[in-house]
């Protein structure tokens, strides 16, 4: 047999596109339309997509996500990035719990697997949104290699980064759809980076241009250290501390909470007395009951009912029909027995074995908290002309109680979507 000529250049530089392309929509992407979900009756009114994008260096990390097209005109509606907070939450707590077309049917859950009602109020009525299970570790993310799971605020960021990249050059229909991305609580310190990495990369023109059009975020982290330092002042404005343990702390910590001088014994004293009149109260929220946690372990979700009731059975209740004793966080213990049976995870289209037990918070990731204060970031994006939204979640709430969320919708996105028309 005669020896085969070697390629040209040209061939050379074909077949290295035709790898590049292939590597990256098979590994890059994986992804699957959801039509039906165990606990909703009937196929689902909204398109809902799930899947993985592989991120980092060596694509050894998995990035799972949730995409529901927008209710109204998916082809000029908003793209929306969701980032919960954490770091370590669940997208899936921000799709079902805050802004998603599907809340769970609280009063009706006796114990079996919960079932779900549509949410009237639902951002993906006005917005297309990716709800992205980001740092690795969270929810149903994970990693090919050990070191994978190594992750930081910055590393998280470029990776986010890149799964929009990807995912763009996979979803190419919504890539000249306005941008925004979008979290709440510890993604105070993310979304802000994850935004300027996008903006430097429509800068240097290396990678498709992204429509970025600006960032949303509820009760963010923005300066660690100043945010908690700020808990003491705010305690004391909403009359939870007398005026003479506020000012005695202020004068002898001079102003310093967080890391005050172990040696000053007068400030560890009103500290100390501060603790003692605060400890009890719901720092999430002042005017609801401070919970333990809700997290049940894997042999508790076998229990059915008898588990509730070694809580408590005011889970199935709402705070309209019992007030007092209600906790929000008894509502999270729904989404741990829906998202831990295999029905669910099948029809999700998770990868058996890649996860032994869904966490709504994973509190055990191997995260390095490496930036601390992103002042200066959201100065650098004002200077860029970017919208930027920061908003209570409490008042939110109040919003959709009202049923005012066209109010908020045009806070957010600038205009208020009639029957027959569309976001610009």
């Amino acid at each position: 047999m005669a020896p085969q000529a070697p390629l040209a250049a040209a061939d050379w530089l074909r077949l290295s596109c035709v790898l590049t392309l292939f590597l990256l929509f098979n590994t890059a992407a994986s992804k699957s339309i959801v039509k039906a979900l165990p606990g909703y009756s009937g196929d689902l009114p909204f398109k809902l997509e799930t899947g993985y994008v592989s991120v980092g260096e060596r694509d050894d990390v998995q990035l799972f996500y949730y995409f529901i097209e927008s209710e109204s005109n998916p082809v000029k509606d908003p793209l929306v990035l969701w980032i919960t907070g954490g770091p370590g939450c669940s997208a899936f707590s921000g799709l079902v719990y805050e802004i998603g077309p599907l809340i769970y049917d609280v009063p009706a859950f006796n114990g079996s697997l919960p079932t779900f009602l549509l949410n009237s109020y639902a951002w993906t009525k006005i917005a297309n949104i990716i709800f992205l299970d980001t740092p690795v570790g969270t929810d149903f993310s994970y990693a090919t290699t050990p070191e994978g799971y190594y992750s930081s605020d910055i590393e998280t960021a470029k990776e986010t980064y890149s799964f929009l990249r990807k995912w763009l050059l996979d979803h190419p229909k919504f890539s000249t759809n306005n941008l925004y991305i979008a979290g709440d609580s510890y993604s105070g310190i993310l979304v802000p980076m994850i935004v300027s990495e996008i903006s430097n990369g429509n800068e240097d023109g290396h990678m498709s241009r992204m429509s970025l059009e600006g960032y949303l975020l509820g009760n963010p982290a923005t300066y660690i250290h100043n945010d908690q330092n700020s808990k003491i002042t705010y305690t004391h404005r909403m009359g939870l501390i007398s005026d003479e343990y506020y000012e005695r702390a202020k004068s002898s910590c001079q102003d310093e909470y967080v890391d005050p001088d172990p040696n000053n014994a007068q400030c560890i004293y009103y500290l100390r007395l501060i603790k003692e009149c605060t400890g009890k109260l719901n720092e999430a929220h002042i005017l609801e009951p401070k919970c333990g946690s809700t997290a049940p372990k894997p042999d508790q979700l076998k229990l059915g009912l008898r588990f509730f009731e070694d809580i408590s059975m005011d889970i199935l209740f709402l705070p309209s029909q019992q007030e007092e004793m209600w906790c929000r966080k008894y509502n999270y213990v729904l989404s741990y027995v829906w998202a831990n049976d295999p029905a669910v995870q099948q029809a999700l289209q998770i990868r058996q074995g890649t996860k032994t037990e869904w966490k709504r918070c994973n509190k055990t990731l191997s995260f390095e908290e490496d930036v601390e204060n992103v002042v200066e970031c959201h100065q650098f994006l004002s200077t860029k002309g970017y919208r930027a939204l920061i908003y209570s979640v409490a008042m939110l709430r109040f919003l959709q109680q009202r049923k005012d969320t066209l109010a908020f919708n045009e806070c957010v996105f600038g205009h208020i979507p009639t029957k027959n028309s569309v976001l610009d």
